[in-house]
């Protein structure tokens, strides 16, 4: 149920819409194994395919560094309307900044160059994410979509990747995935998710900024789907011309 924000919205008005997106959240990761063609194969798989592994590793890198520069344009947002925001996205920013170095250290260990790497255009469902979250906060002059689908990133992976990684780590060895554990450890010892909800609980200041918010998070997660099903139908099936599929329904809100 939506609530009428305020400016100074309460601790409980605040917690009550957390309550509610994490109950969304939970219910796409649920659905994501359900919707996502091979999304369990890094989970529980006892031979993983190292070409999608790598494929997938590769687009991690093309979509941190694609990131970076919708950042900045939250940034310039937040300079400009809430400097206290700023310095605390600032700070966000700093972390995450070289974070694609951790994936490309992975990625060396199973014997690919940076050229390798950066041979790879990234895949459309990428570039079309990118481009959504460029468009918002464009034309809606709003960071309101980034930061709605940074705690998306945020939350599901501190709830998806241990297992994930737990599983890579029984197949390639713990120095193989060391990136990516790292890169998982600083999301929690730093408390990212709480850090990036504080930055997004302060952009919603009505019930309509609300839906919007909700929303945003849900057109993310057909963005990731459909990036899912663009990997595994290039790389697994070996099909030339992926198509990003974003599928018909709606996601049930709660």
């Amino acid at each position: 149920m939506n609530v009428m924000w305020k400016e100074d919205a309460s601790t409980d008005q605040r917690a009550t819409l957390r309550s509610r997106v994490d109950a969304v959240l939970n219910k796409l990761i649920a659905r994501f194994y359900e919707e996502a063609p091979y999304a369990s194969h890094m989970a529980s798989a006892d031979t993983l395919n190292m070409d999608y592994y790598k494929r997938h590793n590769c687009e991690t890198v093309l979509r941190i560094r694609l990131k970076r520069v919708v950042d900045a344009h939250a940034m310039r947002y937040f300079t400009k309307y809430d400097p206290v925001r700023a310095k605390i996205w600032a700070h966000y920013m700093d972390e995450e900044m070289l974070h694609d170095r951790m994936f490309v250290r992975d990625l060396k260990a199973v014997h690919m160059t940076e050229a390798d790497i950066y041979r790879h255009q990234p895949l459309l469902a990428t570039k079309l994410l990118m481009g959504y979250l460029l468009y918002v906060q464009e034309y809606e002059e709003t960071p309101l979509a980034l930061i709605a689908s940074v705690y998306f990133v945020e939350y599901v992976t501190t709830r998806t990747q241990p297992q994930w990684l737990d599983n890579l780590e029984r197949l390639l060895g713990p120095d193989k995935i060391a990136g990516a554990r790292a890169h998982c450890g600083i999301d929690v010892d730093d408390k990212h998710e709480d850090l990036v909800w504080g930055v997004l609980a302060s952009l919603i200041k009505t019930p309509e900024d609300e839906e919007k918010a909700v929303e945003h998070m849900r057109v993310v997660y057909k963005l990731y789907v459909a990036y899912f099903a663009e990997l595994y139908q290039l790389v697994v099936k070996g099909e030339d011309a992926p198509t990003v599929m974003l599928g018909e329904a709606d996601v049930e809100c709660v």
